[in-house]
């Protein structure tokens, strides 16, 4: 029976798509944004998370260690014994695998609450890179009369579009950069295949937002994000959003024991003035 490794589920999500949603967020990504607020995605493997900064030495955790992993990580199986018995969540059990049928049963749970065209959205890390679990579960999603949508950095193959094309509503498309050095510079990846793709979805009809980090030492100069507009308002794209930096995603990297970047945020004078340049651009 195929499974996913999942996450985080987010019942009644209001920026995960159109009206009300679940996000169900997938574990493992093929790029490594510096500004990654959800660095604990990265791994398809369960992790455990260590906050430091909550640890009483209460020594719960070593108590009912099987493995000694406490005093040697190396050991540590991620079994989560330790997660349950932390009174102060210090550490925190990251991934958990799931069938079809067991988040199809949440959907529908959450169905009644999906007003104003909402859904369920498929999100991570990059929910595409597990396919075969992602092609599944958005056929049954679709055959149970519920509105899908795919958040996407499309650093894929396209024949994984093809597999989820038939079965998807809305992608929300994560654009990152278009010069592909500084794309390659703060992603780790190269941006061929995912210009290519907007492009195969645009040609494809797939209706599509877009959805832009904005990071001021990355993208967030008038030349870059001149050079977005001028690709994307040249698609059928529904909705542009600019998402300003946040650093939610360092003290994650910290317990997990990557050094993530920090980098400042952008002003909400220079905020307007990138969303003048995109014709379908959102306001808050």
């Amino acid at each position: 029976m195929i499974k996913a490794q999942i996450f985080d589920i987010s019942r009644g999500s209001f920026v995960d798509g159109p009206g009300i949603r679940t996000t169900f967020y997938f574990k493992g990504c093929n790029l490594r944004c510096k500004w990654c607020h959800n660095p604990e995605s990265w791994d398809k493997r369960t992790q455990m998370l260590f906050y430091a900064d909550k640890c009483l030495h209460c020594g719960l955790c070593e108590r009912v260690c099987e493995h000694n992993a406490l005093r040697d990580k190396e050991k540590c199986v991620a079994c989560g014994r330790c997660a349950e018995v932390c009174p102060h969540r210090a550490r925190v059990l990251m991934g958990k695998e799931y069938t079809v049928d067991e988040l199809l049963a949440i959907a529908k749970e959450e169905e009644p609450f999906y007003y104003d065209d909402g859904g369920v959205t498929l999100s991570g890390g990059e929910c595409l890179l597990q396919i075969d679990f992602a092609e599944e579960f958005l056929k049954a999603l679709k055959e149970n009369g519920i509105s899908t949508a795919v958040d996407t950095a499309l650093c894929v193959p396209r024949e994984t579009l093809d597999r989820v094309l038939p079965y998807t509503d809305l992608f929300l498309v994560d654009l990152k950069a278009l010069s592909p050095e500084i794309h390659k510079a703060f992603t780790g990846a190269d941006n061929a295949v995912i210009l290519r793709n907007i492009a195969y979805l645009s040609e494809k009809g797939a209706r599509m937002w877009i959805r832009i980090p904005v990071v001021p030492e990355c993208n967030g100069t008038m030349e870059e994000m001149g050079k977005m507009a001028d690709f994307v308002n040249k698609l059928p794209v529904e909705r542009v959003d600019l998402m300003p930096y946040h650093t939610f995603g360092i003290n994650k990297g910290r317990a997990l024991a990557i050094e993530m970047q920090k980098f400042s945020s952008v002003s909400e004078e220079d905020l307007k003035e990138f969303m003048k340049l995109f014709r379908a651009a959102k306001g808050e």
